[in-house]
């Protein structure tokens, strides 16, 4: 999930770039987003996804 999240996603667009449903990426990015290393913030209707500083070190 953190190497799919160089750019800001939502959990729509990464469940198709990824092959999984919308509820399974939603319920595998709360682990990363507990530990700090994915951050979230709403677009109009849409939560987007991003890697934190820390995820981003440890993606690349």
């Amino acid at each position: 999930m953190l190497t799919a999240l160089a750019q800001p996603a939502g959990t729509t667009d990464l469940a198709h770039r990824l092959g999984l449903s919308p509820g399974t990426v939603s319920q595998h990015l709360g682990v990363p987003h507990r530990a700090g290393l994915v951050t979230r913030a709403r677009h109009s209707h849409v939560v987007l996804y991003m890697r934190s500083p820390l995820g981003h070190r440890l993606a690349i």
